[in-house]
């Protein structure tokens, strides 16, 4: 399997805090990197904030509420955050810039 799925693609969600003014308060902008999960190139940045990435992930993933906060508690660390293996839709990656062939 390639990690393609009939409605869109698993990846993986990296996100990094930037300098980049809050959109609104209790945000974090982040740059999010989503890269496909089978391991093939195909890497895509765009700028968002915890609070977006948060809404998107909730409407449109069955992601368990602990890996959420989980996940929420890292975005604002040095690091940033990850999630792997995320099933995303194609209509989710397409509204987000990422595109599928």
């Amino acid at each position: 399997m390639t990690g393609v799925t009939m409605s869109g693609m698993r990846v993986n969600l990296i996100t990094r805090p930037t300098d980049h003014p809050p959109s609104g308060p209790g945000t974090i902008p982040l740059s999010l990197t989503i890269r496909p999960a089978c391991g093939l190139p195909g890497d895509y940045e765009c700028p968002t904030d915890s609070a977006a990435l948060l809404n998107l992930l909730r409407r449109q993933t069955d992601l368990p509420a602990f890996v959420l906060q989980n996940f929420e508690k890292d975005l604002g660390t040095p690091l940033g955050a990850r999630l792997l293996g995320v099933d995303l839709s194609e209509s989710v990656l397409t509204d987000i810039g990422y595109f599928i062939d």
